[in-house]
């Protein structure tokens, strides 16, 4: 292996060690020293890659997201209804809770609010979920009554904002969660309603919430 493969490895074991660390044993406990063992290198090589342990937490927060975004691009891309969006961020809730990217995620949240250079990041990581809710929503919109009236882009966060708050607020209240999923898909089945009307209703759909706009 070369000196630059075998540097690229050793950035890897470390971003890796990084995120598994931050999800067993919350921020307060990840040092240098913790992710350096969790990663089988020497902590030393935390320093020479990244800087510093928030350098590193950083770009750990990066690499997770982009990782786990080229998992899901695929199964986005094949949604077509806003209950499908619902169902489809239900699963990969699922999945990211019991993979400990949920607690990870959690972890670097809370952060960010003692620690200002863990915000950009994190808001980083968050935005390339954000993105690709937002090409979903501006899809599946195009031909609704209901994309004349709303804005994707603010959807898109509202989404993913709501979903980062109750993948946390799950962590104590799980029945309370379930209602609130149970919630989201309820509305989202409503629109489905809405994008099933013929023409004529439709229109006066549109016409309803034109008045309701300008009042």
């Amino acid at each position: 292996m070369t000196g630059s493969a075998a540097g690229a490895d050793t950035r890897t074991k470390l971003l890796e060690g990084a995120l598994r660390t931050l999800a067993a044993q919350g921020i307060a406990k990840t040092s240098a020293r913790s992710v350096a063992a969790s990663a089988g290198v020497n902590q030393a090589l935390v320093f020479y890659h990244f800087g510093s342990v928030d350098e590193l937490l950083a770009a750990a927060c990066r690499y997770g997201a982009e990782q786990r975004m080229a998992r899901h691009r695929d199964r986005l891309a094949a949604v077509t209804t806003l209950a499908e969006l619902l169902r489809c961020g239900r699963e990969l809730h699922e999945e990211e809770r019991a993979g400990g990217h949920v607690a990870f995620l959690a972890q670097l949240l809370a952060g960010a609010q003692t620690q200002p250079r863990l915000a950009p990041a994190t808001a980083a990581g968050l935005d390339l979920w954000t993105a690709e809710i937002e090409k979903v929503l501006v899809r599946i919109l195009a031909d609704s009554p209901l994309g004349e009236f709303t804005d994707p882009v603010g959807l898109a966060r509202a989404v993913t904002g709501a979903f980062v708050g109750l993948e946390m607020y799950e962590g104590v209240d799980p029945a309370g969660a379930q209602r609130a999923f149970d919630a989201l898909e309820q509305l989202a089945e409503l629109a489905g309603v809405l994008d099933e009307l013929g023409p004529v209703a439709r229109r006066a759909v549109r016409h309803r919430l034109r008045r309701t706009g300008r009042a």
